[in-house]
């Protein structure tokens, strides 16, 4: 059972997410919040994802990103939000977030995106993952930097930036999907990041794919 909450404060949209999610088979929604101080507070730490909608009021989302990650490093995070311009999408990625998702995206998508990001894809609305790569390479200077990766490391950190999930890495590579996951934490410890969206930043910046 995939656990989520969701932190929206447009109460007719939270409400039709929530039961979405406790409508389909496979999922739990076990919190709803209306602003992110609330989710920071009430947020049990269950959560496998938590949905985040950027423009809250007082503190947005994208400034609740790094606290709910400091509180709950294993939570992904997935923006759902109505807002496609590049400073929001740079900033939720720069921030942290796992996923990028648009309010309209079609339901089933949101589930399957829900489910990849906890089998460790980064679930993004097509138009905002090709906004996020060109983003990257066009903003971002390469800096050259040795963060000692193996090369089984390098080639795991290629494919998370060719947006593969944990699953299609293993199968490609030919390991088991457990010393996938043993690598890409290794991965996070040495280029001090938290997540995959990070790690895929933190790559094209220092030129490391």
């Amino acid at each position: 059972m995939i656990k989520v909450s969701i932190i929206e404060d447009h109460h007719d949209f939270r409400k039709g997410l929530s039961y979405l999610i406790n409508a389909s088979q496979g999922f739990d929604c076990i919190n709803t919040f209306v602003s992110a101080e609330d989710g920071i507070e009430g947020l049990s730490g269950q959560e496998d994802v938590v949905l985040l909608d950027i423009n809250l009021p007082n503190l947005s989302g994208i400034e609740a990103i790094p606290l709910i990650k400091d509180k709950f490093p294993d939570i992904k995070i997935v923006m759902l939000t109505i807002f496609d311009d590049d400073n929001n999408v740079m900033k939720a990625i720069l921030a942290g977030a796992d996923g990028y998702l648009l309010k309209k995206t079609a339901p089933p998508q949101i589930l399957t995106s829900i489910q990849n990001c906890t089998e460790g894809g980064s679930p993004m609305t097509p138009s905002i993952a090709k906004k996020v790569l060109s983003l990257f390479k066009k903003h971002i200077p390469v800096q050259d930097e040795d963060f000692s990766l193996t090369q089984r490391e390098q080639e795991i950190l290629q494919l998370l930036v060719e947006g593969l999930d944990n699953l299609t890495i293993a199968e490609k590579l030919f390991i088991s999907i457990q010393t996938v996951r043993n690598h890409i934490r290794h991965i996070y410890h040495k280029l001090q990041v938290h997540s995959k969206s990070q790690a895929v930043v933190k790559a094209i910046r220092k030129g490391l794919v």
